[in-house]
């Protein structure tokens, strides 16, 4: 973690305060006593505050008193009719605890093993201290690894390990260029030699080859092909991957004689961009129905599916751009690894390859769970429910991949928990870099999961994930994450990634020290949506305009469509759209509360819904049926037969990118009511598409959106101001067109400045290259927090996964 400054500057005077306000520090934890909760949220306390300090008698000064500033610091409190526990949140990812005695009101700085462990006191009943309970702490392995100390600086860790490998090459200048040579010379491609051959051996033999080639170069037209040059080159000692032509390969080789005389961070980054060297994907993501028809909407199957699809397209782009820029025939493979479903329900999930359309030689392998006795399982599993099957589907997996790829990948993605422990499973085995990608950490999106997981074990399995997260985390080469409040969170509120520094199972482990958000494996790098399908309403000359005609009808049709519910009777209202599957967190049907609920609303706008299905006999996910149930159960209060239109249905991707155009035709806009949304794929996809957006502010869409600006933030906890939010913005827009326009325009161009697929593809190879060389020249495997994540794996993992029930 940063280095925090522990001294009385920060205790002494809250010691002082509740020595000096006796009376107003006992009335501050009595109400918050009151509250009658022993565990509460910075919500929570922060509630009791404001009302304190909007009563007639509110202390003088409490607001901004030490213990006003502490409340307002304090991410959770726990307290029993003894003691208040604080975990109390200096700065982002910067973290003090302490306790106060409710008689004394003395402060004491504690450990977060205390904290922790007066936590599972409270949830488990337990009056005896478990001493001997597991626990989990990785700093050690880290003490003397480069971190970052700047909160701003997290999210960047390229960055920062590239000015850590220059200064490294140079103070050790000798020792360093060796590493650079070795590096260099242990590339090649199915027996093809590259960049170096066994011609140089040394330093100074590298340092004079290059100056024999400049020199030859020099005679030959900038865009002399290499293979115009290999001959004269290889007898030097170089072989090809240094450029498509002369201009390339000079280009190149001034990088490197630069990086050997001086290393610097933009020259080391701009050279390794250029190494030949990552050729082969694997790309992990074993649950749900991954496919390219027919699947979104299904159970454990959005925006993830999209995301993995549309960034294979965009890598494979970029690996042959830089391919061909090195001088290289080499034809580049992307595998996507998921599960075969032999009952697929109409889709392609039980077919074993699959080709990726807008790809060249992009596919999806399929590879089937299997049981304990080797048979085949042929239905859908939750995604709570697989870790059984994930060792013996990793063997299955790297069996076949390697028979795909005709050797090793060069660099493995895992996605979500699953993929992210395949993904580790298959690094170590093959020894090959790993980049993990979380789209959604559970932990975030459930309240209190980790200290009430035996409450949820029997459907979420929770000990498992969990503990799988943690192993994948501190496995990886580098993570991806889609925004900084992914890693670190904000400053009132805690990142996803963050919530893994500390937290406690009672029962089952104790992590004091799970994961540091300042290590330098965390990069962001943000997504896109496709371009080709989602682009700006007012792009008449793009649009799929004979898709129109099947919209409206979907919408506004007399005769309802299979699988659907409500006739909307006032066409002339713009349209509230949202989409997402049917899931206690993606909230929809508290979106269509808030919208029964609030009159002014449906007088202003009819909503569309699409999600899942409409009847919940034909649902095979036990949250999905209850959330279908619900959305009748707000249909029939609040009588929205008439202007809600739910449809239980798929879209096609062309047609979900006209739909959302249709949908800005009528200056509607786009609802994103889940109760936490990891990044919010959707969000840019509407925003693509020049809608505006009401997004949740827990979670991606609080940074894709300038609130108020490029769209709005909405509480899901307080759906009242929500709807009333909008209230305000379609009755302006009703008198002032141009402020829909505006937030329209606002909207297009920040996602065209923030959010694409090229910026994304581009990064991530330089990434892997990186990460790559520093693995090659560094203790970056870490040997000794191997073997503990293999221990944590085979001893705590393994028998978790076997509890869980093998069924849906």
């Amino acid at each position: 973690m940063a280095q925090i400054i522990r001294s009385d500057e920060w205790i002494e005077p809250l010691h002082n305060y509740l020595t000096t306000a006796r009376n107003c520090g006992h009335r501050v934890f009595h109400e918050l006593g009151k509250t009658g909760r022993q565990f509460l949220l910075r919500t929570d306390l922060c509630d009791v505050l404001a009302d304190i300090c909007a009563s007639e008698n509110c202390p003088e000064g409490l607001k901004e008193s030490p213990l006003g500033k502490l409340i307002r610091l304090t991410q959770e409190a726990t307290l029993n009719a003894s003691w208040i526990y604080l975990a109390v949140r200096t700065g982002i990812a910067q973290w003090r605890y302490l306790r106060i005695a409710l008689d004394t009101l003395i402060p004491e700085e504690i450990s977060i093993r205390d904290f922790l462990q007066f936590k599972e006191f409270l949830a488990s009943g337990q009056h005896a201290e478990n001493d001997w309970l597991l626990e989990i702490d990785f700093g050690p392995f880290s003490r003397d690894f480069p971190k970052l100390k700047e909160p701003h600086s997290i999210g960047r860790g390229v960055e920062f390990l590239n000015r850590h490998l220059s200064r490294q090459l140079f103070d050790e200048l000798g020792k360093g260029n060796e590493r650079t040579l070795e590096f260099l010379s242990i590339h090649s491609y199915r027996g093809q030699q590259l960049m170096l051959n066994e011609q140089i051996s040394r330093v100074s033999a590298l340092r004079k080859a290059l100056r024999q080639a400049r020199e030859l170069l020099a005679e030959h037209a900038p865009g002399t092909p290499w293979q115009d040059v290999a001959v004269p080159l290889r007898s030097l000692g170089f072989e090809a991957g240094w450029g498509k032509d002369v201009s390339r390969i000079l280009d190149t080789m001034r990088l490197l004689t630069d990086l050997l005389e001086a290393p610097e961070p933009a020259t080391l980054e701009a050279f390794l961009a250029r190494i030949p060297m990552i050729f082969s994907l694997a790309v992990i993501s074993p649950h749900g129905f991954l496919g390219q028809a027919n699947v979104l909407g299904r159970p454990d199957t959005g925006g993830q599916v999209v995301y993995i699809l549309d960034q294979v397209r965009a890598l494979e782009k970029e690996m042959r751009k830089r391919i061909a820029e090195q001088g290289l025939d080499i034809e580049p493979q992307i595998v996507v690894v998921t599960r075969l479903i032999p009952q697929t329900e109409g889709s392609s999930s039980d077919q074993r390859l699959e080709p990726i359309s807008g790809t060249r030689n992009a596919c999806i392998l399929r590879v089937p769970f299997r049981n304990a006795s080797g048979e085949i399982l042929p239905h859908w599993i939750s995604r709570f429910k697989i870790w059984p099957y994930l060792e013996r589907f990793t063997r299955d997996a790297e069996r076949e991949l390697l028979a795909e790829l005709g050797g090793s990948p060069d660099l493995i993605v895992g996605n979500y928990s699953d993929g992210n422990l395949v993904a580790t499973l298959l690094s170590h085995r093959l020894g090959v870099t790993q980049c993990n990608i979380a789209h959604a950490l559970e932990k975030s999106k459930y309240l209190y999961s980790d200290l009430f997981w035996q409450h949820n074990e029997s459907q979420y399995h929770f000990s498992c994930q969990f503990t799988a997260d943690l192993i994948a985390m501190n496995a990886a080469d580098f993570i991806i994450a889609s925004t900084y409040e992914e890693i670190a969170g904000s400053r009132e509120s805690i990142g996803q990634y963050e919530s893994y520094a500390a937290f406690t199972m009672p029962d089952l482990q104790r992590v004091v020290g799970g994961i540091d958000v300042y290590d330098p494996k965390f990069n962001i790098v943000s997504p896109g949506a496709d371009a080709t399908v989602y682009f700006p309403f007012s792009d008449n000359d793009s649009r799929l305009a004979h898709l129109q005609p099947e919209i409206e009808a979907l919408i506004y049709g007399d005769t309802l469509p299979p699988n659907a519910r409500g006739t909307l009777a006032e066409r002339e209202k713009p349209l509230l759209f949202t989409m997402a599957r049917m899931d206690h967190i993606k909230n929809l049907g508290g979106f269509i509360d808030w919208y029964g609920s609030s009159e002014k609303l449906r007088e202003l706008c009819n909503v569309v819904v699409i999600s899942g299905h409409v009847d919940p006999a034909l649902s095979t996910d036990s949250d999905e049926r209850e959330q279908i149930e619900k959305m009748h159960d707000m249909f029939d209060r609040h009588q929205l037969d008439s202007c809600v239109r739910w449809l239980g249905m798929r879209l096609p991707k062309a047609l979900a990118g006209e739909f959302y155009r249709y949908i800005a035709d009528t200056r509607g806009a786009f609802v994103q009511p889940a109760l936490f949304e990891a990044f919010g794929l959707t969000v840019i996809e509407a925003m693509s598409s020049g809608l505006p957006c009401f997004a949740t502010c827990f979670g991606g869409p609080s940074e894709i959106i300038e609130d108020g600006v490029s769209g709005f933030h909405i509480d899901p906890n307080h759906g009242t101001e929500a709807a009333e939010r909008m209230v305000r913005f379609f009755t302006r827009c009703r008198n002032e067109p141009e402020a829909w326009t505006s937030i329209s325009s606002a909207a297009l161009q920040r996602v065209a400045n923030r959010y694409n697929w090229q910026r994304y593809a581009e990064r991530m190879m330089t990434l892997s290259r990186i990460y790559g060389f520093w693995r090659h020249v560094t203790d970056l495997e870490r040997e000794e927090s191997q073997r503990y994540l293999q221990m944590l794996y085979s001893l705590q993992f393994r028998p978790l996964a076997q509890t869980v029930d093998q069924g849906n």
